[in-house]
Protein backbone atom coordinates (compact mmCIF):
# COMPACT_ATOMS: atom_id res chain seq x y z
CA UNK A 1 0.00 0.00 0.00
CA UNK A 2 1.16 3.16 -0.88
CA UNK A 3 1.75 6.12 2.18
CA UNK A 4 0.12 8.97 0.59
CA UNK A 5 2.12 12.00 1.36
CA UNK A 6 1.22 15.46 2.46
CA UNK A 7 2.05 18.43 4.31
CA UNK A 8 -0.07 20.24 6.83
CA UNK A 9 -1.20 23.93 7.85
CA UNK A 10 -2.51 24.33 11.37
CA UNK A 11 -2.05 24.87 15.42
CA UNK A 12 -0.23 22.04 17.13
CA UNK A 13 -3.14 21.01 19.00
CA UNK A 14 -6.37 21.22 16.29
CA UNK A 15 -9.85 20.51 17.64
CA UNK A 16 -10.71 20.14 13.94
CA UNK A 17 -9.34 18.89 10.43
CA UNK A 18 -9.78 19.35 6.94
CA UNK A 19 -8.67 17.45 4.52
CA UNK A 20 -8.20 18.27 0.49
CA UNK A 21 -8.21 15.84 -2.31
CA UNK A 22 -6.89 17.38 -5.71
CA UNK A 23 -7.92 16.75 -9.04
CA UNK A 24 -6.67 14.55 -12.13
CA UNK A 25 -3.08 15.82 -12.93
CA UNK A 26 -2.82 18.27 -9.92
CA UNK A 27 -0.99 17.98 -6.49
CA UNK A 28 -1.92 18.53 -2.81
CA UNK A 29 -0.13 22.08 -2.69
CA UNK A 30 -3.09 22.82 -5.40
CA UNK A 31 -5.40 22.99 -2.31
CA UNK A 32 -3.62 23.66 0.74
CA UNK A 33 -3.24 27.16 -0.26
CA UNK A 34 -6.77 27.76 0.57
CA UNK A 35 -5.88 26.93 4.00
CA UNK A 36 -4.60 30.35 4.19
CA UNK A 37 -7.84 32.78 3.76
CA UNK A 38 -10.09 29.19 4.96
CA UNK A 39 -7.74 29.38 8.39
CA UNK A 40 -8.80 33.19 9.07
CA UNK A 41 -12.07 32.00 9.94
CA UNK A 42 -11.44 27.76 11.39
CA UNK A 43 -9.33 29.04 14.57
CA UNK A 44 -7.89 25.63 15.83
CA UNK A 45 -8.63 23.78 12.08
CA UNK A 46 -5.23 21.41 10.91
CA UNK A 47 -5.28 21.10 7.02
CA UNK A 48 -4.15 18.58 4.67
CA UNK A 49 -3.78 17.65 1.05
CA UNK A 50 -2.41 14.24 0.00
CA UNK A 51 -1.28 13.98 -3.16
CA UNK A 52 -2.72 11.03 -5.16
CA UNK A 53 -0.27 8.04 -5.04
CA UNK A 54 0.45 7.91 -8.91
CA UNK A 55 2.19 10.67 -11.31
CA UNK A 56 -0.30 11.59 -13.43
CA UNK A 57 0.09 10.02 -17.17
CA UNK A 58 -0.72 13.41 -18.86
CA UNK A 59 1.41 15.64 -16.22
CA UNK A 60 3.75 13.83 -14.86
CA UNK A 61 4.87 16.97 -12.69
CA UNK A 62 1.27 16.14 -11.45
CA UNK A 63 -0.67 13.32 -9.32
CA UNK A 64 -3.86 11.04 -10.44
CA UNK A 65 -6.26 8.96 -8.04
CA UNK A 66 -6.94 6.93 -10.97
CA UNK A 67 -6.34 7.40 -15.11
CA UNK A 68 -8.75 8.15 -17.57
CA UNK A 69 -9.07 6.06 -20.08
CA UNK A 70 -10.35 8.69 -22.69
CA UNK A 71 -7.91 11.61 -21.91
CA UNK A 72 -4.90 9.70 -21.60
CA UNK A 73 -5.12 6.23 -23.35
CA UNK A 74 -4.97 4.05 -20.04
CA UNK A 75 -7.80 0.59 -19.89
CA UNK A 76 -11.04 0.41 -18.40
CA UNK A 77 -8.45 -2.55 -16.07
CA UNK A 78 -5.91 -0.03 -15.38
CA UNK A 79 -8.18 2.55 -14.11
CA UNK A 80 -10.51 0.20 -12.24
CA UNK A 81 -7.18 -1.36 -10.37
CA UNK A 82 -5.76 2.52 -10.38
CA UNK A 83 -8.60 3.54 -8.14
CA UNK A 84 -8.82 -0.27 -5.87
CA UNK A 85 -5.68 1.47 -4.73
CA UNK A 86 -6.82 5.12 -4.31
CA UNK A 87 -9.29 3.60 -1.89
CA UNK A 88 -7.39 1.75 0.34
CA UNK A 89 -4.66 4.98 0.16
CA UNK A 90 -7.57 7.52 1.25
CA UNK A 91 -9.01 5.61 3.26
CA UNK A 92 -5.22 4.92 5.00
CA UNK A 93 -4.77 8.42 5.28
CA UNK A 94 -7.49 9.40 6.92
CA UNK A 95 -7.12 6.80 9.82
CA UNK A 96 -3.72 8.11 10.36
CA UNK A 97 -4.77 11.76 9.97
CA UNK A 98 -7.79 11.02 12.85
CA UNK A 99 -5.04 9.32 15.00
CA UNK A 100 -2.00 12.26 14.63
CA UNK A 101 -4.76 14.85 15.27
CA UNK A 102 -5.97 12.56 18.45
CA UNK A 103 -9.70 13.12 16.84
CA UNK A 104 -12.86 11.59 16.07
CA UNK A 105 -14.62 11.15 12.79
CA UNK A 106 -17.21 13.77 13.74
CA UNK A 107 -14.07 16.60 13.68
CA UNK A 108 -13.46 16.19 10.36
CA UNK A 109 -14.32 17.33 6.62
CA UNK A 110 -13.10 16.61 3.22
CA UNK A 111 -13.25 18.91 0.18
CA UNK A 112 -12.63 17.06 -2.98
CA UNK A 113 -11.97 18.95 -6.44
CA UNK A 114 -12.41 17.65 -10.20
CA UNK A 115 -11.53 14.12 -9.70
CA UNK A 116 -10.88 14.57 -5.75
CA UNK A 117 -14.24 15.05 -5.39
CA UNK A 118 -15.42 11.37 -7.30
CA UNK A 119 -12.89 10.06 -4.90
CA UNK A 120 -15.02 12.15 -1.83
CA UNK A 121 -18.35 11.11 -2.62
CA UNK A 122 -16.82 7.69 -3.16
CA UNK A 123 -15.03 6.50 -0.42
CA UNK A 124 -16.58 8.96 2.98
CA UNK A 125 -19.84 7.24 2.84
CA UNK A 126 -18.53 3.31 2.78
CA UNK A 127 -16.55 4.39 5.53
CA UNK A 128 -17.65 3.34 9.26
CA UNK A 129 -17.38 6.33 10.69
CA UNK A 130 -19.00 9.10 9.56
CA UNK A 131 -17.33 12.66 8.60
CA UNK A 132 -19.09 15.68 9.63
CA UNK A 133 -19.51 16.74 6.07
CA UNK A 134 -18.21 16.59 2.58
CA UNK A 135 -17.48 19.41 0.09
CA UNK A 136 -17.05 18.30 -3.76
CA UNK A 137 -16.24 21.26 -6.40
CA UNK A 138 -16.93 20.56 -9.71
CA UNK A 139 -16.65 16.58 -9.51
CA UNK A 140 -19.58 13.80 -9.94
CA UNK A 141 -20.73 10.93 -8.73
CA UNK A 142 -19.16 7.19 -9.63
CA UNK A 143 -21.37 4.48 -10.47
CA UNK A 144 -24.36 5.92 -8.16
CA UNK A 145 -26.44 3.43 -8.53
CA UNK A 146 -24.32 1.66 -5.86
CA UNK A 147 -24.20 4.00 -3.21
CA UNK A 148 -27.50 3.71 -1.50
CA UNK A 149 -26.60 -0.36 -0.77
CA UNK A 150 -23.32 0.46 -0.15
CA UNK A 151 -23.28 3.65 2.11
CA UNK A 152 -22.73 2.62 5.69
CA UNK A 153 -22.73 6.59 6.73
CA UNK A 154 -24.96 9.34 5.41
CA UNK A 155 -22.62 12.78 6.04
CA UNK A 156 -24.36 15.94 5.03
CA UNK A 157 -22.94 16.50 1.37
CA UNK A 158 -22.28 20.46 -0.65
CA UNK A 159 -21.88 20.09 -3.78
CA UNK A 160 -20.33 23.24 -5.55
CA UNK A 161 -20.05 23.57 -9.73
CA UNK A 162 -19.17 25.99 -12.47
CA UNK A 163 -21.89 26.26 -14.85
CA UNK A 164 -19.47 26.99 -17.85
CA UNK A 165 -17.40 24.14 -16.91
CA UNK A 166 -15.61 22.74 -20.09
CA UNK A 167 -14.21 19.36 -18.36
CA UNK A 168 -17.08 17.99 -15.76
CA UNK A 169 -20.30 18.64 -17.26
CA UNK A 170 -22.47 20.56 -14.90
CA UNK A 171 -25.14 18.44 -15.46
CA UNK A 172 -23.10 16.33 -13.44
CA UNK A 173 -23.67 18.06 -10.15
CA UNK A 174 -27.64 17.28 -10.15
CA UNK A 175 -27.05 14.35 -11.27
CA UNK A 176 -24.66 13.59 -8.42
CA UNK A 177 -27.67 15.31 -6.53
CA UNK A 178 -30.42 13.26 -7.39
CA UNK A 179 -28.25 10.21 -6.65
CA UNK A 180 -27.26 11.30 -2.68
CA UNK A 181 -30.92 12.42 -1.92
CA UNK A 182 -32.38 9.29 -3.34
CA UNK A 183 -29.93 7.50 -0.58
CA UNK A 184 -31.27 9.73 1.76
CA UNK A 185 -28.56 11.72 2.57
CA UNK A 186 -28.57 15.40 3.31
CA UNK A 187 -27.43 17.32 0.19
CA UNK A 188 -26.51 21.15 -0.32
CA UNK A 189 -25.73 22.28 -3.55
CA UNK A 190 -24.36 25.97 -4.68
CA UNK A 191 -23.94 26.95 -8.60
CA UNK A 192 -20.76 29.29 -9.59
CA UNK A 193 -22.52 31.31 -12.05
CA UNK A 194 -20.13 31.70 -14.97
CA UNK A 195 -17.28 29.99 -13.71
CA UNK A 196 -15.28 27.50 -15.90
CA UNK A 197 -13.63 24.44 -13.66
CA UNK A 198 -12.44 26.00 -10.84
CA UNK A 199 -13.36 27.45 -7.45
CA UNK A 200 -14.82 31.19 -7.25
CA UNK A 201 -14.68 33.40 -4.21
CA UNK A 202 -18.43 32.69 -3.75
CA UNK A 203 -18.09 29.39 -4.31
CA UNK A 204 -15.50 29.60 -1.32
CA UNK A 205 -17.47 31.20 0.53
CA UNK A 206 -20.65 28.77 0.62
CA UNK A 207 -18.06 26.16 1.54
CA UNK A 208 -16.70 28.65 4.60
CA UNK A 209 -19.93 28.56 5.61
CA UNK A 210 -20.57 25.03 5.55
CA UNK A 211 -17.06 23.97 6.91
CA UNK A 212 -18.12 26.78 10.13
CA UNK A 213 -21.50 25.37 10.59
CA UNK A 214 -20.26 21.67 10.60
CA UNK A 215 -17.34 22.14 12.62
CA UNK A 216 -18.97 24.44 15.28
CA UNK A 217 -16.54 27.54 14.41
Amino acid sequence: MTDLKSARKGPENADAVVVFLHGYGADGADLLGLADPLSQHLPGTAFYAPDAPERSLNNPMGYQWFPIPWLDGSSETQAKESMGHSITAVNAFLDKVLTDEGLTADRMVVIGFSQGTMMALHVLPRRDQEVAGIIGFSGRLLIPELLAEEAKVKPPVLLIHGDQDPVVPFDDMKLAGQALQQANFPVYGHVMEGTGHGISPDGLGVALSFLKERLGK
